[in-house]
């Protein structure tokens, strides 16, 4: 068994040369960065967002918003509705329980189960979620009296109702929430290392942000409070792996003086590059399972992570440490700042 486990089959030392393809990587980043915001703010490339500025009302802020609120495919946590929650003595088919609010209500339904004890002891428990209409409290009255006929003893024990001003809030919410924990990221690197460093650390966040919000735009995928979550948790997620980076690469600044720069970061990686795989692949084993077995309820938190992790770690490679070539950084305490030109950073 000499073979196990099977991390030693990776090998102890790389020499791949990443700055060989910044250039073409800073391309390709730049590329997909411009196309997801261009699908956030024109509704998925259906919309036009020079109109629904100037027919959305309030002031400048809000009515950016409200384009960005076109370019996803809110959930009834944004866009305001109706949530229930059901109990019953055995437990619900979610499917039948999601067949019988389409017939209720056309529209947006979310449907998942849960439990109102710790144990599977009864009552089993479901939420259904409806979107927002004008006949939401005939809807409730109608699900009422349907129940029965689902699970014998079936009662609604809870009715939620979001507004579509509090969802608006929720939403503008999360996206203030994101750029304050951008924000408190960059004010960390700043004082942990230097400025160059904290302009690369929010390139990287900002790209994965970014990339992971036109994801959902494009596909159209469900964009409810879930995902502001996720989006948060690659943030940190992000932020960590660039900062085990950032502090080989300053060690190496100090230990190897006259190396130049691009062939320090290239060597900074590698020596990285072993934990950063580690780390990826054990967070994808994890998600790749809860996308499987988490039920409808996490499936876009899953979605968003997965993809978030890959580009993080892409970022943390090819934005975070490449973007410190552009501008120099100091060598050591009281040394001279060294700075590379684009021939050097090519190759």
């Amino acid at each position: 068994m000499s073979w196990w486990p099977l991390i030693r089959l990776l090998p102890k030392k790389t020499n791949f040369t990443y700055v060989k393809f910044a250039g073409f990587a800073a391309f390709a980043s730049i590329a997909a960065v411009t196309g997801s915001l261009v699908s956030m703010f024109t509704g998925g490339f259906r919309e036009n967002p020079i109109a629904i500025y100037q027919q959305a009302e309030g002031s400048p802020l809000a009515r950016v918003g409200a384009i960005m609120e076109r370019g996803f495919d809110l959930g009834i946590d944004f866009r305001g509705g109706t949530s229930i929650l059901i109990e019953a003595p055995a437990p619900i088919d979610l499917g039948d329980l999601r067949a019988l609010g389409g017939r209720l209500q056309e529209g947006g339904i979310e449907v998942q189960g849960t439990t109102c004890r710790p144990t599977d002891a009864p009552p089993y428990c479901a939420i259904i979620n409806f979107e927002a209409t004008e006949g939401g409290s005939q809807t409730v009255e109608e699900l009422r009296a349907a129940l029965p006929g689902l699970v014998d003893g079936a009662r609604i024990a809870n009715v939620d109702v979001v507004s579509g001003r509090v969802s608006e809030e929720l939403f503008s919410g999360g996206l203030i929430a994101l750029g304050l924990a951008m924000l408190l990221m960059l004010i960390y690197i700043w004082f942990r290392f230097e400025w160059q460093f904290g302009l690369g650390a929010i390139m990287a966040l900002l790209h994965d942000v970014i990339l992971t919000l036109g994801l959902f735009s494009i596909f159209r995928l469900e964009f409810n409070l879930t995902i502001i979550a996720a989006l948060l948790t690659i943030i940190g997620y992000s932020i960590n792996d660039t900062v085990v980076v950032f502090d080989r690469l300053r060690e190496n600044l100090r230990k190897y003086k006259r190396m130049p720069l691009g062939e320090l970061v290239d060597l900074s990686l590698n020596e990285t590059l072993s934990r950063t795989i580690i780390t990826g692949c054990t967070a994808l084993f994890a998600l790749v399972g809860l996308y499987y077995f988490g039920g409808e309820a996490l499936e876009g938190f899953a979605i968003a992570m997965i993809f978030g992790i890959i580009v993080g770690t892409y970022s943390s490679l090819y934005v975070a440490a490449p973007a410190i070539l552009l501008w120099g950084v100091r060598r050591g305490r009281g040394g001279d700042e060294a700075k590379v030109g684009a021939p050097q950073a090519a190759g």
